[in-house]
């Protein structure tokens, strides 16, 4: 009786033993399931900004040069001078103007000259005491006369043109390149329009068909902080560059206080307007490792589904979904480092 009451004793135990083992493993693995967070996402109207580095350009750049070959005689500006169009900014020697002046009294005496002979020939041919033929070829030399000095005397104008340099635009002189003096053989002065300037950037591709002529937009130039200057578009480049799938887009900006310089740092931002789509927090959104590819959790009756999203514009602690998620949808933004694609988890409360 006694050993039957010990063996009673033993299989109890056991038993017990089974079913409290079973009911941990059923309990452990429960607390197993990945605890996360999920939020609501829902569709605002987002604006559609675009920025874009640049470096400020003077919007015309005149290099001031001289093809007549002359020496510097006097240079009547110096670099930081403000110019007016048509304003004289150099004065070169005239020697070379002397020398065709000498050339073209010449030719006069010469054709003059011919002129005489071609009219006795012409009385001569009258009374019978020449030929036509005579007639002819003194005309003819005189005609190529007269053409030669009409070619001196164009030759003259442009020189004279050449010995005082003007200045095409108002602006103000960058460079000075050369001294009274030198002869030079480049650009002697560099005159850029400073009002208005320019800024040239490098658009996407994408943004083609929504940048327009006139537009307005908002440039900021790093030396004045967050302070913003209107710009306009003003030209429109027709090419993408297939290189970085870009086209140039130059924008006017007014410089009437002088304050903004060439060679500044600028940031152009364009405004687009507004779209309505799912707007989603950045805790949400993880990027596949070895791509480009950026996903979501998406969660729905106690599991969640990778879904690859489209990201649009960052905003501040957000991100603008322009594909892959819908209104109403729950994303999860914590807990994603546990989760693959279809785990089961538990949401936290």
């Amino acid at each position: 009786m006694k050993t039957k009451g010990f063996l009673v004793l033993v299989m109890g135990a056991t038993m017990m033993a089974s079913c409290t083992s079973g009911n941990d493993k059923t309990a452990q693995a429960q607390e197993e399931l990945p605890i996360v967070k999920v939020e609501t996402v829902y569709e605002e109207n987002v604006t559609q900004m675009s920025e874009y580095t640049a470096t400020v350009e003077a919007f015309k750049t005149n290099n001031i040069s001289s093809n007549n070959g002359a020496r510097i005689k006097r240079l009547l500006v110096d670099v930081g001078s403000h110019v007016r169009a048509g304003q004289s900014v150099a004065i070169l020697d005239d020697v070379t103007i002397t020398t065709q002046q000498a050339a073209i009294d010449q030719q006069r005496i010469q054709i003059a000259n011919q002129k005489r002979d071609l009219d006795r020939m012409k009385e001569l041919v009258k009374i019978g005491g020449g030929t036509q033929q005579s007639v002819d070829q003194l005309q003819a030399a005189y005609d190529a006369q007269v053409r030669a000095l009409e070619s001196s005397q164009r030759q003259l104008r442009t020189m004279r043109e050449n010995t005082v340099l003007t200045s095409p635009v108002s602006g103000v002189v960058t460079q000075k390149n050369y001294d009274a003096g030198d002869l030079p053989t480049g650009p002697i002065l560099v005159i850029e329009q400073q009002q208005p300037l320019k800024v040239v950037v490098n658009v996407n591709e994408s943004d083609f068909p929504k940048v327009k002529q006139g537009m307005a937009v908002d440039v900021r130039l790093d030396t004045y902080g967050d302070e913003v200057f209107p710009g306009r578009v003003n030209i429109i480049h027709p090419t993408i560059d297939p290189n970085n799938r870009t086209f140039e887009v130059e924008i006017t900006i007014n410089n009437a206080s002088n304050r903004i310089h060439t060679g500044m740092f600028a940031r152009v931002t364009f405004n687009f307007g507004t779209n309505r789509n799912v707007v989603v927090s950045d805790r949400a959104i993880e990027k596949q490792i070895g791509s480009g590819v950026r996903y979501v959790y998406v969660y729905h009756n106690g599991t969640v589904e990778f879904r690859e999203v489209q990201l649009g514009q960052r905003l501040e602690n957000r991100y603008e979904i322009v594909g892959g998620l819908t209104s109403g949808t729950q994303v999860v933004v914590e807990g994603q480092y546990r989760l693959s694609n279809g785990a089961k988890v538990e949401v936290a409360k």
